[in-house]
């Protein structure tokens, strides 16, 4: 059992602090019931930490334990960030009507890839269920890199102009692309000593970055998408 040392409880208690500071400027704004996958997010991966935590106080984390509930949990919380993925859609489609066919689409694609999941691990009988779960994860980051960009190009298509949408698709296009390339490399998860430090650090980004967001960019600020796209012309 590895004990945790000062920089694990300062990155334990960081992380909690972030989220609950982001959660905090969202009730200020007004803005839970617009961004209400935002906060289902950062509710969840709160909870998430508690367990996380309370595993690594009794366990340690090279423990059997934190490794299933870390990636349990983690595969929760991907599919908390693909409904968030699926809202930034709604909020780029809106004017076009289509947010019914957006929210079809999605879950089809969710049912999809938890499919091609798991029928890539069923000729595996050796821990089915937690592979799954692992293979899951990992597909659904692969799957939000590509959804992510596909969005920002729509973006840069119908010339979307809203700050806040755009500042919120690439800090999410910033963290799926992260944890894909972490598995792209061989999974994190099997050098303890990266990891140890990697995930909390990436966990606290995405609520880090909406608190820049919802602090600084005004809910009707404008700005040309050209401008991030190539900002020397």
């Amino acid at each position: 059992m590895a004990s945790l040392g000062p920089v694990d409880y300062a990155l334990l208690f960081a992380g909690f602090g972030v989220h609950l500071f982001c959660l905090a400027c969202l009730v200020k704004k007004g803005s839970v019931r617009r961004y209400f996958t935002l906060v289902l997010y950062l509710c969840s991966s709160i909870a998430a930490g508690v367990g996380r935590c309370l595993i690594l106080n009794t366990a340690g984390f090279n423990s059997n334990n934190y490794f299933y509930f870390y990636f349990y949990s983690d595969a929760l919380l991907i599919i908390c960030l693909y409904f968030i993925l699926m809202s930034l859609y709604s909020f780029v489609f809106e004017e076009m009507d289509v947010s019914n066919q957006v929210r079809a689409g999605a879950m089809f694609l969710l049912a999809g890839t938890a499919g091609i999941s798991y029928y890539m691990i069923t000729k595996s009988a050796d821990r089915l269920v937690t592979r799954f779960v692992i293979e899951l994860a990992q597909n659904m980051y692969f799957v939000g890199v590509v959804l992510t960009y596909l969005l920002w190009g729509a973006m840069v298509k119908l010339r979307e102009n809203r700050t806040r949408v755009m500042q919120l698709v690439l800090s999410m296009g910033v963290y799926v692309s992260l944890f894909a390339t972490s598995f792209a490399l061989g999974n994190l998860h099997q050098m303890p000593s990266i990891a140890r430090y990697y995930y909390p650090l990436m966990d606290m980004w995405l609520p880090a970055s909406w608190i820049y967001t919802f602090l600084h960019v005004p809910e009707d600020a404008r700005m040309a998408t050209a401008r991030v796209v190539a900002p020397t012309q």
